[in-house]
């Protein structure tokens, strides 16, 4: 089978960054193709907030307009201590913008397929050659593809980096939340709701409860798959009292708070966004916030290249600007994560900060920065 070289710019991975970072590309006259390695679309939501600095990027890429009119929360949250959003200046869209991560991949798919952009599923990354006149990428369904540059949007399992050599140092997870969409119970909703034996959250919409726990000392396990629905509720009995065991779970998971950033974003002709190049407790959506503001940093600066306007300068600058950033998110979400799954040691820190925040200047200031629109985060 011979090498297709019909495309400037590979991306792997169709998550909700590559999308986003072909069609941006498409839209800026960039030939890109979409190698994937699941034969179809997630069913599985696993992030819905978009905060303020992600809007403005996609109204700028022009893909804004294709995800409808979404629903506005002002309320937000540092560590579960409440957060106002709404008052975020600087940004047409303070705030937090609702829509579950299934739905943004489908809006973003019937973008590119209006594009004329390809997505090739079921073509998982297996081999990868650089030299100085581009780069070829074996898929497992045997063809072979061969553009200017390739972009590992492949999550945090990243062929593409380990294929390139990028090493991807941090550490291992020590705590973790279970999460499950249960349909069938009667739960109140809960915003981060600290309980003597651990946290507790619950929200529901269209008949289906999203709940998440962490009972706390519970370190988090290495784990070959999901967790089963015997285990999520015999957790959330434990924190709660409630029996949720009778209700019908559409799905579940656990995610812990392992935080890892890749050396660099760059190796070459390969370049890295989203969660292939960080990893991080994903708490408020900060994970799908930041990739999706990697992919809309490196559109321009991958257009130019490929027109031969600027090649090494551009895209040096987005592997150091963006490592920068990806460095402070993961700092803040660490603090968060602390303060959301540590237990009663970190009580006097909480109320520590919940008087500081009674502050105007410290309210502005870490709102700012979980809308994504503080100084050097932007």
């Amino acid at each position: 089978m011979g090498t297709d070289t019909g495309a400037d710019v590979i991306v792997v991975g169709a998550g909700p960054v590559g999308l986003l970072l072909a069609g941006g590309l498409r839209a800026a006259g960039v030939r890109a193709v979409v190698l994937e390695r699941r034969t179809a679309p997630m069913d599985e939501s696993r992030a819905s907030t978009l905060n303020a600095r992600t809007m403005e990027v996609l109204a700028e890429l022009g893909a804004l307009s294709r995800l409808g009119g979404l629903p506005r929360e002002p309320r937000g949250h540092f560590g579960g201590l409440p957060l106002d959003l709404g008052a975020v200046g600087g940004t047409p869209y303070p705030g937090q913008w609702k829509i579950p991560q299934t739905v943004l991949e489908a809006k973003l798919g019937a973008w590119l397929a209006e594009l004329g952009v390809p997505v090739r599923r079921g073509a998982a990354a297996e081999a990868l050659e650089q030299d100085a006149a581009g780069v070829t990428v074996t898929a497992s369904d045997g063809t072979a593809v061969r553009g200017s540059y390739v972009v590992g949007c492949d999550g945090v399992g990243s062929t593409v980096r380990a294929l390139a050599g990028i090493a991807f140092p941090g550490r291992a997870a020590g705590r973790e939340l279970l999460r499950a969409d249960v349909r069938g119970v009667d739960v109140r909703d809960r915003r981060f709701e600290r309980l003597p034996a651990g946290l507790a959250i619950a929200a529901t919409r269209d008949g289906v409860t999203r709940l998440m726990t962490h009972a706390f000392g519970t370190p988090a396990r290495d784990r070959g798959g999901p967790p089963d629905f015997a285990e999520f509720a015999a957790t959330w009995k434990r924190v709660t009292g409630e029996d949720v065991s009778g209700g019908e779970p559409l799905w579940c998971d656990a995610f812990g708070d392992a935080s890892r950033l890749a050396e660099r974003y760059r190796a070459g002709r390969v370049l890295l966004a989203g969660d292939a190049a960080h990893e991080q407790m994903p708490v408020g959506g900060q994970a799908l916030n930041l990739g999706l503001q990697d992919a809309a940093a490196l559109v321009p600066r991958l257009a130019a290249a490929v027109a031969g306007v600027s090649g090494d300068a551009l895209l040096d600058a987005y592997a150091a600007g963006r490592h920068a950033v990806g460095a402070r998110v993961q700092r803040d979400v660490e603090a968060q994560t602390l303060l959301l799954l540590g237990g009663p040691e970190v009580t006097p820190v909480r109320t520590v900060l919940a008087e500081l925040l009674e502050r105007p200047p410290v309210r502005e200031f870490l709102a700012a920065g979980v809308s994504g629109v503080a100084e050097g985060v932007r």
